[in-house]
């Protein structure tokens, strides 16, 4: 379970979240935390939030930003509101480290998506670029499409594919929530 000060990280991609305010300190209105992430990390896959804003803030280094409209360089001091279902990604191409502070309003279940997804990775449980194995991916944007979803294949098209694919995937020894991740 998230709890403030607690911090997770993906040992692949070499992002941390350290947790500033949780769902339960905030009534469920937010979720903040500072984000740590490792020189040239790689762009994440396209995603959008359907119901949640988030808010960005340069502490430390640059981070490149793809949205609508293109690609974007926020260096330290930088602000970024990116609001719901705003299609984005974001990521450090640079040498350095860089850090950033992240709000997502409201909280949802957001912070158990990112203790689920870094705690596969902690176990290896994922491919050489830090993300879950298919049947993985299916679980999990199934159980949290509600704060996350990606961009490829159309959600329409994911939700006809991944219930067909979703009892392979239980069947194969995967779950939607690994409870021993929230501890």
């Amino acid at each position: 379970m998230a709890f403030k000060g607690k911090v997770i990280s993906n040992p692949v991609t070499g992002q941390q979240i350290k947790f500033i305010q949780t769902a339960g300190d905030t009534n469920g209105q937010l979720l903040e935390m500072e984000s740590v992430y490792s020189a040239e990390s790689k762009e994440p896959p396209p995603h959008y939030h359907p119901h949640q804003a988030e808010d960005f803030t340069i502490l430390e280094g640059e981070m490149t930003v793809r949205m609508p409209g293109g690609l974007t360089v926020l260096k330290k001091g930088d602000s970024l509101h990116v609001p719901a279902n705003t299609i984005h990604s974001m990521w450090n191409n640079t040498s350095s480290v860089a850090i950033v502070n992240w709000k997502v309003q409201p909280a949802m279940n957001t912070e158990y998506f990112f203790e689920n997804a870094m705690g596969l990775a902690q176990d290896g449980k994922t491919q050489a670029d830090g993300m879950p194995r298919f049947c993985q991916v299916v679980l999990l944007a199934s159980k949290f499409s509600n704060t996350f979803r990606l961009v490829k294949p159309p959600y329409s098209v994911q939700r006809i594919i991944f219930s067909i694919l979703k009892p392979i995937a239980y069947i194969a020894g995967y779950r939607s929530n690994y409870s021993k991740y929230a501890d």
